[in-house]
């Protein structure tokens, strides 16, 4: 599905992370937003909104997307 299909379908953030494909390693993703350590929030959903938010601070602040995307240490 395509994200104006989602605009176009007032579709909320459950529906839209229940159809989404994840990068894998999204779970990998650390660090502070909006005052909440990503690590720790138990919630699903809102870990996954956060993921989000953390991906589109780091683009905001120039870094590219090689860099942002975290792998699993061997």
């Amino acid at each position: 599905m395509k994200l104006q299909s989602f605009i176009d379908d007032k579709s909320t953030f459950k529906i839209f992370f229940q159809k989404a494909t994840l990068n894998p390693n999204a779970h990998l993703i650390t660090g502070v937003i909006c005052g909440y350590r990503i690590e720790r929030i138990d919630n699903t959903l809102t870990q996954q909104i956060r993921f989000l938010d953390k991906l589109v601070d780091e683009l905001a602040k120039g870094r590219k997307m090689e860099k942002i995307l975290r792998k699993e240490k061997d």
